[in-house]
């Protein structure tokens, strides 16, 4: 079954473009990753928030590619730069 996700990313103002090239990168490594569908990047229209959305064959894939990006520094668990926690949320298709 389809999963997807999506993460609210909320960068400290002065590191907004620092962070924008991080989630881009992060994206680089999640497309080529097996199962893996699509990931997009977002901006809020009021510009607090770096959003990054994806879609996986499976949540096997989804874990596994994040799983891949955890180990290889691409990305981390938390950020200095963020002025609060992101927000993750794995979906389910309806």
């Amino acid at each position: 079954m389809p999963v997807g996700f999506v993460a609210f990313h909320y960068p400290r103002p002065e590191y907004a473009e620092e962070f924008t090239d991080r989630v881009h990168k992060a994206a680089e490594f999640l497309r080529p990753r097996p199962g893996c569908l699509s990931v997009e990047c977002w901006a809020t229209t009021d510009g607090e928030a770096i959003v990054t959305t994806g879609r996986f064959e499976n949540e096997e894939a989804l874990q596994a590619a994040f799983a891949g990006a955890l180990e290889s520094g691409v990305i981390a668990d938390a950020d200095e730069r963020e002025v609060r926690p992101r927000q993750f949320f794995t979906l389910l298709a309806r």
